[in-house]
């Protein structure tokens, strides 16, 4: 009795030893066959697999018996792991590279545009200025044409409308045609300053007392002697000086009470139209015409 009892307690730890190994082997074995069963499905079922997901399926069926976690992985394992990832970096980094230029190039190129669109609108605005400085110089030159457009209108449309500006009464005793130091006296204060104006006539009007043409004789000899003075001494233009010979027809200004004049005179009248108004003085250089000058 007490050997079959030692002879158990000897017998079970070789017992268990013998479970253990044969456990270590097992599992493996069982591992290996176990994986093809659990591959194996109907051909039906199979979805078609994408050559990548196929080569994937296929690294990852010969990891062996650790599956995805492999503790004794070597170098080789590793890299073979990691270059993919290192290549999809690479294209990455060169995605960016590329999208860095582009966006480089972008950039200068709207640079580029803004200062040539600024550049632009800076000559036109230039040109605008300058139109508007030739636009407003052009306003005032119509603005002085205008000007003396209407200037001109106003001197045409006065060249026909005399004024007085002065009168005189030469008197010749005896009826002489002869001018005395006083008769003198009065035409050179008349027609001083006249020399070199335009616009300007002097008018004439010989009287005598006789009657009949007598006295349209006698009168004509004082108009002339009064016309010889201002053209010989004071170079009045001939055509300047308009002389008629009235004997003894009352004055234009009316005698008394319509009565023919007693006594010998020549009425003178200075008279302006808008060319001596306006002070006008002839070219220069332009000489005189038989001591006469042009209006």
């Amino acid at each position: 009795m007490m050997k079959s009892e030692v002879r158990t307690c000897f017998l079970f730890p070789r017992q268990i030893a013998v479970l253990f190994l044969a456990s270590v082997f097992a599992v493996p074995v069982l591992a290996q066959q176990g994986q093809p069963a659990a591959d194996s499905q109907p051909a039906a079922a199979v979805q078609p697999q994408s050559p990548a997901l196929h080569s994937q399926t296929v690294a990852s069926d010969k990891e062996g018996f650790w599956g995805r976690i492999n503790p004794f992985a070597r170098k080789k394992w590793v890299k073979k792991r990691i270059d993919p990832i290192k290549d999809r970096l690479s294209e990455l980094d060169e995605v960016q590279a590329k999208n860095s230029r582009d966006i480089k190039d972008v950039d200068t190129r709207a640079q580029a545009g803004i200062s040539q669109a600024q550049s632009t609108a800076s000559q036109a605005g230039q040109a605008a200025a300058d139109a508007g400085r030739q636009a407003n110089s052009a306003q005032a030159l119509a603005q002085q044409a205008s000007g003396q457009v209407g200037q001109l209108n106003s001197t045409v449309s006065g060249l026909d409308q005399f004024r007085t500006v002065g009168e005189i009464d030469i008197l010749f005793p005896a009826s002489r045609p002869v001018l005395s130091t006083e008769a003198r006296q009065q035409i050179d204060n008349l027609v001083a300053g006249l020399a070199g104006r335009q616009g300007y006539i002097l008018d004439l009007e010989g009287h005598a007392s006789a009657s009949g043409p007598a006295g349209l004789q006698i009168s004509n000899r004082l108009d002339d002697a009064v016309q010889r003075y201002l053209v010989l001494d004071h170079q009045i233009p001939v055509y300047r000086v308009h002389a008629v010979a009235l004997g003894n027809a009352p004055m234009a200004a009316g005698g008394d009470n319509g009565q023919p004049v007693r006594g010998s005179s020549v009425h003178l009248r200075l008279m302006e139209n808008s060319l001596a108004a306006q002070g006008a003085a002839p070219p220069q250089g332009s000489a005189p015409l038989n001591g006469a000058e042009r209006p």
